[in-house]
């Protein structure tokens, strides 16, 4: 009979770390112990058996002798996968394998599916994504990488707390879909009686907190996008939003890299990384540069949100970019930059002051009314962060939700919606603010040299078997 409980005395990685650099070959170390954990190795020998206990902070040997070992001839039969609860003492063999000597055992729960080959581990990514909880036992590197994941979203909340930061919960269903340009997820709420939005940023709510006194604030949460999927996209994803009064988007600069190179020197234990087989240096401070400088720079193209609109069109099309009759210079320009240049940059670079007409929620250029100070971060030619000093005019946001709804009747479905309990907010004062946004699960590729996102998701969405596209 499965027992209801076992009680374990310490863990496997705990034991390892204790006696690794302790006992001689055949030397007992006097410490009984109980453990449990997977069987992912099955050596029977005649009347000796070796096996490999696993459990998710470390695998050790077991080693049994018929003579001593309790129910020795079940044990050998046991299966890969299956769990079991080992009573023993901690011995290193002759070989010098640190090992617990078993000296009995109890079966916790059987593996009715296989595990995989014992030494490749499993392969097959239909297998792997859609059952992780297979592929966290029969593979290393995912393990490592979702332990590194948490551990960096912890290091993210005491550098943010450590710098006066508070974080906060807002909601997840959003009366009007906002802050961010994208399709939502829509939903039902019956008792009400009315359409819902799985949110898509917090921005709105997290500014609406600074206006009630939230002068550094921060929240970790999912967010939904009803987009495609890619190596870089999931329709779900982790999103740290963080703003701070009295700041602008140079302020927040020198918090990003700091924040980025004290992740990486704590988990890699430097700054200075390898990515794709690429070195990458994440020591501060970073490169600084305009969106048309780097147009220029990588494309050779002159270009600006002041150039003629035909001039704009006419090289998008000379990079065969579809253009909308709608875009004016400022979404043509984004689109030329995305075409020719962002994936160019290897960074890490700011990638500074975009088109007002593509930034509907970032406060316009102290220097240029036609652009926003708003910096997006690029890293192996991905954005990983995008910063505004906020818009904080209630008549000049209000004009710009305006101008998104207008897109949005004309067809374009990520435009925004006019939010008037947002512009009624703004209207009881929100001062100087900076705001950024940092997608966890791209941060993580980043930090673990992972190229997907659907490595570093437990579990990502995926399409249904039998359907065929990308």
């Amino acid at each position: 009979m499965i027992p209801y409980k076992f009680e374990t005395t310490t863990s496997i990685g705990d034991i390892v770390e204790k006696y690794q650099d302790r006992l001689q070959p055949s030397e007992d170390s006097g410490e009984t112990v109980s453990v449990a954990g997977r069987l992912m190795l099955s050596r029977p020998q005649g009347k000796l058996f070796f096996g490999t206990l696993e459990s998710w902070n470390g695998k050790i040997q077991l080693f049994a002798l018929e003579k001593t070992a309790a129910n020795f001839e079940e044990l050998v039969k046991l299966s890969l996968g299956d769990w079991i609860g080992v009573h023993g003492e901690v011995v290193r063999t002759k070989r010098g394998e640190l090992s617990v000597q078993v000296e009995s055992w109890e079966l916790l729960a059987q593996a009715r599916r296989g595990f995989g080959d014992k030494w490749k581990g499993i392969s097959d990514p239909e297998l792997r994504f859609r059952h992780r909880e297979v592929d966290l036992w029969a593979n290393d590197s995912p393990r490592e990488v979702a332990l590194k994941r948490a551990r960096i979203i912890s290091l993210i909340r005491r550098f943010l707390e450590k710098d006066g930061f508070v974080e906060v919960e807002t909601p997840v269903l959003h009366p009007i879909p906002g802050g961010a340009h994208a399709e939502p997820f829509t939903t039902h709420h019956r008792a009400l009686d009315m359409e819902l939005y799985l949110r898509i940023a917090p921005e709105l709510y997290l500014k609406r907190l600074v206006v009630g006194g939230f002068e550094k604030v921060f929240e970790i949460g999912r967010a939904f996008r009803n987009e495609g999927l890619s190596t870089r996209h999931n329709p779900e994803f982790t999103l740290l939003e963080l703003y701070q009064a009295y700041a602008d988007y140079k302020d927040l600069m020198v918090l990003m890299e700091n924040l980025v190179a004290n992740l990486s020197i704590e988990i890699n234990g430097t700054a200075k990384i390898t990515y794709g087989g690429r070195e990458l240096d994440l020591t501060p401070p970073w490169r600084r540069a305009t969106m048309v400088e780097l147009i220029e720079e990588v494309a050779g193209l002159t270009v600006s949100v002041h150039t003629p609109l035909d001039r704009l069109r006419s090289i998008a099309e000379n990079f065969n970019i579809p253009i909308n009759d709608s875009w004016g210079p400022g979404k043509v320009l984004l689109e030329i930059y995305e075409k020719t240049t962002e994936s160019a940059l290897f960074g890490p670079i700011f990638v500074c002051d975009y088109p007002a007409e593509v930034s509907p929620l970032a406060r316009k250029h102290r220097d240029d009314s036609l652009l926003v100070e708003r910096f997006e971060l690029i890293v192996a030619g991905r954005e990983l962060g995008n910063c505004f000093s906020e818009l904080i005019d209630p008549d000049d946001q209000r004009e710009r939700f305006e101008a998104q709804a207008l897109e949005r009747a004309a067809g374009d479905d990520e435009a925004m919606m006019l939010d008037e309990n947002y512009l009624q907010a703004l209207e009881y004062g929100l001062p100087p603010t900076a705001g950024l946004g940092i997608g966890i699960d791209r941060l993580v590729m980043l930090l673990t040299d992972t190229p997907t996102i659907r490595d570093v998701v437990l579990f990502p969405t995926l399409r249904p078997l039998g359907q065929s596209g990308s």
